[in-house]
């Protein structure tokens, strides 16, 4: 873990439960593309950076969850980078408290704020095109999370960050996380378009050809919405609907797992309403799902 892996060219990995990025600017200095974890993994990254006499001039974030912003704060300390994230995952990388609270719905319980949910601050600036280094391209891949985006490199590298997830982890997990449904399958059938000599994903193996997986995520994603709709046959609530979820895919109830999952599970619901497939109405003071 932590093994700086080449990839092509100038582009490069350093392998880690999300994989950050790192690209090489010139002899002696390299950007990163997300940051690790926690101060933990910033240190381990900066271990690489001075094993090889290199000054870290940015970071750009991907999107703001707390596994690929988390060694902002500390590299940003140690070598005062620069660092980017785009849109509204500015805002939360700024102020990372937003993502529990977000998953919440409220302030969010005790068991949510910990690092794996709510990074540490850092003073991240806007990504545009213009603060991109020369002949990087933005690739825009929203869904999983509010403004998420991926990079081209000049070697034609492409890090899509976390918009499709591996096979093993999609049947242990069953369940990904997701913001917007409807914008992670256009997002997906996107990636299978694309071309790159390498594709380089946050949480699955380094490949050439991204198609078949970016389609075995489009199909699990369409088995948990059938499997949702199935469910609402009969009119239920959201907690009824998400612990029924919980029971046919054999998942455990966490404090996490309600916030991460719930979260989702309510993102897949306002998606298939706006699809036509479930009503949505009031009964008793009850908000009630059912399938059309």
């Amino acid at each position: 873990m932590y093994e700086l892996v080449h990839v092509k060219g100038s582009s490069c990995y350093i392998q880690s439960p999300a994989k950050i990025g790192l690209v090489k600017m010139s002899d002696d200095s390299v950007c990163l593309i997300d940051s690790g974890s926690d101060k933990d993994a910033g240190r381990k990254v900066r271990q690489i950076l001075d094993a090889n006499n290199w000054k870290l001039s940015a970071i750009y974030n991907t999107h703001s969850n707390a596994d690929h912003i988390g060694g902002n704060k500390y590299l940003h300390s140690q070598t005062g980078c620069r660092i980017y994230a785009p849109g509204v995952e500015c805002a939360f990388t700024r102020h990372p408290v937003l993502e529990p609270s977000f998953l919440w719905g409220g302030y969010p319980v005790k068991e949510l704020q910990h690092k794996f949910l709510m990074a540490q601050e850092s003073p991240a600036e806007y990504l545009t095109p213009e603060v991109l280094p020369e002949g990087w391209s933005i690739i825009d891949l929203p869904g999983h999370f509010f403004s998420m985006v991926g990079f081209r490199t000049p070697d034609n590298v492409v890090y899509l960050a976390d918009c499709l997830s591996s096979a093993e982890t999609l049947a242990k997990y069953q369940i990904t996380f997701l913001y917007d449904v409807g914008a992670y399958i256009s997002t997906l059938e996107t990636v299978k378009t694309l071309q790159a000599d390498a594709f380089v994903p946050s949480h699955a193996e380094v490949t050439d050809d991204i198609s078949g997986l970016a389609q075995l995520n489009i199909d699990k994603v369409n088995e948990i919405a059938d499997m949702t709709a199935e469910i609402c046959r009969v009119p239920q609530n959201f907690e009824a609907v998400l612990q029924k979820l919980f029971a046919r895919l054999n998942l455990t109830m966490t404090f996490e797992q309600y916030a991460l999952v719930g979260s989702t599970v309510k993102s897949y619901l306002a998606w298939l309403k706006e699809t036509g497939r479930l009503r949505a109405y009031f009964a008793d003071n009850l908000l009630l799902w059912e399938a059309v």
